[in-house]
Parts: C-alpha cells; structure tokens; sequence
C-alpha cells in the first residue's frame, strides 16, 4: 500500500531538486508502477538517465521496487507516497526548494497544456465542469493562512485519487491545481 503523504524537508528535497526527478515521480503517482525504460520513452530520456533520477528517488525514500512486477532483470518501480507536501521554513536550502517549486510549477503548466490539448476530444459532460480562473484579491497574511486551509479542507473531502478507496460510478481523475501567490509591496511602495 502506497503511503498517503511526505513531508519534504532539507535532506529529502535534494533528491527532488531535479525537474526530470519531479517529472518522473509525477508519472508514477499518475500512471502507477514503471521500468525506466517505460519512463525513458513516455519523457524522451535515455534508459540510463531515468534509471540515474530512479536510483536517486529510491535513496531519498521517494519511490520503491515493486517485487509484485519484477521479472528477471525487469525492475519495476513505484511512488512511495500519493503525494508530497513542502512546507518552507529557513531550515530548507533556498537553492532546492525553489529548484523543486520551478519544477513543479512547469509540471502543472504541462498538465494545463495536455488538458487543452485533449479538450477538443473529451465528452462535452467534462468540458462543462473544468476552470482555468484566477481571482485578485486583497488579503491579510492570517486570511491568506485562513484561505489556504480552507482550499485543503475543501479538496481533501474530495480526494479520492487512491486505489484503496471505492470510486463512484463514473468518477474519472480530475486535478486540482492551487496557486496562493502573495506579493507583498516591498517597504518602500508601502510609504507611498
């Protein structure tokens, strides 16, 4: 069974702050377990370079062998969490916690991009409940902490991605991406 959540910390960023690692271990949260050579042609990589990044996941505990997969010298891996939760504090090396933010950023850009690429095809029923919004909004930093907790709250009463979990009829994946940018008036725009 695949654990729920990771918290990221100093020592296990490093084995994300790479944009193929982050890539790479989406992809198997996604799709499920894969060799390197499966996740070498879905990305365009050498066997070698994914083999590489899989290696330096599996030491940063971020993914595992799936020995229910595994034939001869066939290795199969999987996401050792459904998901990954980086909380940032001074104690993060500022370099690999902005290396993983960047890589995720572009990861949801990517997911953006495939949705529109695909909506033309999908059934009209799922054109209908889709949003690519956003909402300028003047906040304190307590309603932004207040906003931010109630958006988690409100989709962990839907999350439902899990293989351990019964779907409802007709459920098909659907995902969320949150943003909740601030950006502060540096001092001297205050004083104006």
């Amino acid at each position: 069974m695949t654990e729920r959540e990771v918290n990221a910390d100093a020592t296990t960023l490093r084995g994300l702050a790479h944009p193929l690692r982050v890539r790479m271990l989406g992809l198997l949260r996604e799709n499920g377990p894969a060799t390197a050579t499966t996740l070498a042609e879905r990305l365009g990589q050498s066997t070698g370079a994914t083999s590489y990044h899989l290696r330096i996941l599996a030491n940063y505990g971020f993914v595992v062998d799936d020995p229910e997969r595994n034939v001869g010298r066939e290795r199969w891996w999987k996401a050792a969490h459904r998901t990954t939760r980086l909380e940032i504090d001074s104690a993060l090396p500022p370099a690999e916690a902005e290396g993983y933010l960047r890589a995720v950023a572009a990861q949801y850009a990517d997911q953006t991009v495939r949705f529109l690429d695909e909506m033309a095809s999908m059934p009209p029923r799922w054109r209908d409940p889709f949003t690519i919004s956003d909402w300028r909004l003047r906040l304190t930093q307590a309603e932004a902490m207040e906003l931010n907790e109630a958006i988690f709250a409100l989709a962990e009463r839907y999350r439902r991605d899990d293989p351990d979990i019964e779907h409802p009829d007709g459920a098909e994946k659907v995902t969320l991406q949150v943003h909740l940018l601030p950006f502060p008036a540096a001092p001297e725009e205050e004083e104006r």
